[in-house]
């Protein structure tokens, strides 16, 4: 395995690990229908939280969160109509990022941003 899915991967089970702490309820990870994903699939009791995880080794040329472009969004969006037929949900749908950058200690430094972005208007 090419040593950034290492990183992706590490970032994610921490991300899990991070909301589970928080209180959330994780229904998925990395999942897929077609070519598009979704990280991270939690709930709460009224919200559907959909978390994007972005895990850099460094912030040298750009922070994790930047690179949410606007064609990730509608990717992101896409996948989430799709989740949200498949499996029936009627909740409201929240869009987070988890920024993750590995520190000196050997952990990870994380930012959770909720409400990150809206779904775009069609």
């Amino acid at each position: 395995m090419a040593l950034h899915n290492k990183l992706g991967n590490e970032g994610e089970k921490v991300a899990t690990a991070f909301l589970r702490e928080k209180g959330y309820n994780i229904r998925h990870t990395n999942w897929r229908i077609g070519h598009l994903e979704l990280d991270i699939v939690a709930e709460t009791n009224d919200t559907l939280i959909v978390v994007e995880v972005k895990t850099r080794s460094t912030a040298y040329f750009e922070h994790p969160k930047d690179a949410i472009t606007n064609a990730k969004i509608r990717r992101i969006v896409q996948a989430t109509d799709e989740y949200i037929q498949r499996y029936d949900i009627n909740k409201n749908v929240q869009f987070d990022i988890m920024a993750l950058l590995p520190n000196k200690q050997g952990n990870f430094d994380i930012e959770h941003i909720p409400d990150a972005f809206l779904a775009p208007l069609s």
